[in-house]
């Protein structure tokens, strides 16, 4: 028997070509690689026979680098032997070369804060914040982002804080530093804190100076040296606490009252107010050291906007009561329907809000509008800071002049330090 039962003799069958035939695996080939000798050089495609003419129009494409490969052979084939088309050539390289100048190595610097929004945006925190801290907890981490991405001396940079002195009636302004901003910041979210039972980054204060322009006075004042970066340090670490606090509070503390000397708030539009105030100074910062920056996401921009116009009736009231606006002209019970005026906020974070103008306590209602006024999200906040003055507002208006000047007017005595 044949020891080897694949080779000859084994008594299968040829391959013959005939159908069921087996299959034959040919043995291999010598390769070149295996037998030591060199392997052949790739054959160059071959050059296009082209007239100088033609040549001579495929310059520019050529600098380009836009020539078919074989065409781009005979350009510079043709280059090395004709002088005029090899100067035509080099002009034509370097005008491309002007027309396509180099892009910066430095990263976009709005790159961070979009990264930073997405991140915000996408990331369950361990502990969950209530919806109402929301906005203040990533206001102030796209500040603090922000403060991270600038230099030493950029802390002192000029910043000129405004708002809108609504017992004038006209705007007014304060000069101070980026640190200054931040000083200002954690002297004013100490009110909160210290309706958290956290600790009052001031020390012990009389009650004339538990308002927001005493408090940042008081710490201004009191510093030998103008601030420095060094007040990120504290103002972060308020922050943090802040929201770590309410977190493991619970939403139940979101009615805790927070006094701010002349009125108060609960303690959920507190913080949504802190939030406000922080893209408001974070923005006046941006414009200080050149910084992009963009608006608050759009929910958080909506709770922003419904604050402001949930606290436009009681700001008319007062404007009302020292002789700033007309008076009222149908007086209504507590929550009944009252003459109204329709506050429509366009773009994104945006809606629908009915004024009540006559009485802090009456609803607005649609059946009793005698205004509209339609303003752009980002400019009815401008407004409510005081960055922007009633009359200069670019606002879409329509019926009674009278209310609606009142309430544009309202909504800049809203602003404050």
């Amino acid at each position: 028997m044949n020891p080897d039962p694949f080779g000859p003799g084994d008594g299968r069958p040829e391959d013959d070509g005939l159908p069921g035939a087996p299959a034959r695996i040919p043995a291999p080939r010598e390769s070149l690689e295996d037998s030591g000798r060199p392997l052949p050089e790739p054959e160059a495609p071959p050059i296009p026979a082209l007239d100088h003419d033609v040549l001579k129009s495929l310059l520019g494409a050529w600098a380009l680098a836009a020539c078919a490969p074989d065409e781009a052979a005979a350009v510079e084939l043709h280059l090395g032997i004709c002088g005029p088309c090899a100067d035509e050539a080099l002009r034509l390289r370097d005008a491309v070369g002007l027309l396509q100048p180099e892009e910066s190595l430095d990263l976009d610097p709005g790159l961070r804060s979009r990264v930073l929004a997405g991140c915000l945006d996408r990331r369950p925190p361990r502990i969950p914040v209530p919806d109402w801290a929301a906005p203040y907890d990533a206001e102030t981490a796209r500040l603090d982002a922000l403060l991270q991405d600038i230099g030493d001396g950029e802390w002192h940079a000029p910043v000129r804080l405004k708002w809108y002195d609504g017992g004038s009636d006209r705007p007014v302004n304060r000069r101070t530093t980026v640190a200054g901003v931040i000083a200002h910041l954690l002297t004013v979210d100490g009110l909160v804190a210290v309706a958290l039972g956290l600790e009052d980054p001031l020390g012990e204060l009389t009650p004339d100076e538990a308002t927001p322009w005493a408090r940042t006075e008081t710490y201004w004042k009191a510093s030998h040296f103008p601030p420095t970066r060094t007040v990120r340090m504290p103002w972060r670490e308020q922050s943090h606490a802040l929201v770590r606090t309410v977190s493991f509070a619970g939403g139940g503390s979101g009615q805790l009252s927070v006094p701010y000397g002349t009125f108060s708030l609960p303690l959920r539009d507190s913080l949504i107010d802190r939030a406000f105030e922080c893209w408001v100074h974070a923005g006046d910062i941006a414009d200080a050291v050149d910084y992009p920056y963009e608006p608050p996401a759009p929910r958080h921009l909506n709770r922003m906007i419904d604050l402001a116009a949930r606290m436009l009736p009681s700001a008319l009231a007062d404007r009302r009561r020292e002789g700033l606006a007309a008076p009222a002209k149908g007086l209504v019970r507590a929550g009944s329907p009252g003459r109204s005026l329709r506050l429509e906020v366009e773009g994104l974070g945006g809606g629908e809000w009915l004024i009540a103008l006559d009485s802090p306590g009456a609803v607005g209602s649609a059946e009793h509008e005698v205004a509209h006024v339609a303003l752009d999200g980002v400019e009815f906040c401008r407004l409510a800071a005081g960055h922007v003055l009633p009359e200069e507002a670019a606002a879409g208006q329509d019926g009674d002049r009278e209310a609606i000047r009142d309430v544009l007017s309202a909504a800049a005595s809203l602003s404050r330090m």
